[in-house]
């Protein structure tokens, strides 16, 4: 099934002329819970991962625990429609806890199937994101992975690891990700209003209208950055959303140049304020807003992940070189 995101509630452009010059395109990945194959963009799914080459695992020094989640029990509780029961982490995990933890697979995109996947190293066309599921240091940061692959020469080598190796627990539930098909849509977004993200007189003017918007229609009006600028969930390529951090400018730690944003992820699809995004698929047609969208946590958190608190991963990488170290961005 497609998916179709719905026209704005205001004509951004009738409102914002100016915003014409700024438009881009964003393709919304619209993940849903299904049973993707190794040969398919998704998240959450097997990966495209060839059998003779080691798995990535992390060997930096984690952060103690004292409880967890044994993965086959979270599948086995969202099966039931239940939370999951967590174990003693020693207990469960045994004597190796501290040693190495094998990554988990987030996500695969193919190039032939997302409309505005950037190319990676040497015409890399296919992406695939890992997570470490423990916690560094004293701030709990996390570890992120990237690996760019030829998919045409990957698929040639024809045999596959079919079950990746996995940690006997993870510290939270929402580590584990569902699996998730995809439905690409490419659609127009715009800039985060703040700073000198857009000139200075058209964000004032942005604030204006938006303080307008809720004078007259209340806290739940659609504003410029929730209903208007950038769509969100996961995607591939647009404008980063800068809601926690404030914009931020992202230069390659190996050459100093600029960043492109490759994806977002993010693990929620919509909010009080963003709901107007929401495909028409999955609403009502006799309903209105919020209460117009089906199926509950298959549409509003489909991948069960979550990104920090309740933030936006972006990943960026470096313009000039692909193959510089991508660089992570929670917002």
């Amino acid at each position: 099934m497609t998916r179709t995101t719905p026209a704005r509630p205001v004509a951004v452009e009738a409102l914002f002329p100016e915003l014409a010059a700024y438009r881009g395109r964003t393709t919304r990945l619209h993940p849903r819970p299904g049973r993707p194959g190794c040969r398919d963009s998704h998240v959450g799914g097997p990966l495209l991962w060839p059998s003779d080459e080691p798995w990535p695992f992390c060997d930096e020094p984690h952060q103690s625990e004292t409880e967890g989640y044994a993965p086959q029990e979270i599948r086995a509780a969202r099966a039931a429609g239940v939370w999951p029961r967590s174990r003693p982490w020693r207990e469960a995990a045994g004597p190796e806890a501290d040693e190495p933890t094998p990554f988990v697979g987030l996500a695969q995109f193919f190039a032939r199937d997302v409309p505005g996947l950037a190319a990676g190293p040497g015409g890399a066309d296919l992406v695939q994101l890992f997570r470490c599921p423990r916690t560094h240091g004293p701030r709990l940061e996390r570890r992120y992975l990237l690996k760019w692959r030829s998919a045409a020469r990957t698929e040639r080598g024809g045999r596959f690891l079919a079950v990746p190796p996995e940690p006997p627990l993870v510290r939270w539930e929402h580590e584990l990700p569902e699996p998730c098909v995809l439905h690409p849509e490419e659609v127009d977004s715009y800039p985060w209003a703040e700073d000198d993200t857009l000139p200075p007189a058209l964000i004032a003017r942005i604030d204006a209208w938006d303080d307008a918007q809720i004078e007259e229609g209340g806290r739940h009006a659609p504003s410029y950055q929730g209903a208007l600028s950038i769509p969100p969930g996961w995607r591939v390529g647009g404008f980063p959303s800068w809601a926690s951090t404030g914009p931020m400018d992202i230069t390659c730690e190996c050459c100093g140049e600029p960043m492109r944003l490759l994806l977002t992820a993010g693990g929620d699809e919509m909010d009080a304020d963003s709901h107007s995004w929401m495909p028409w698929e999955d609403r009502d047609p006799a309903l209105q807003g919020m209460d117009s969208i089906r199926r509950g946590q298959s549409v509003a958190m489909p991948t069960r992940l979550r990104f920090g608190r309740d933030r936006d991963l972006h990943v960026f990488i470096c313009r000039a070189d692909p193959g510089h170290p991508p660089r992570w961005v929670l917002s």
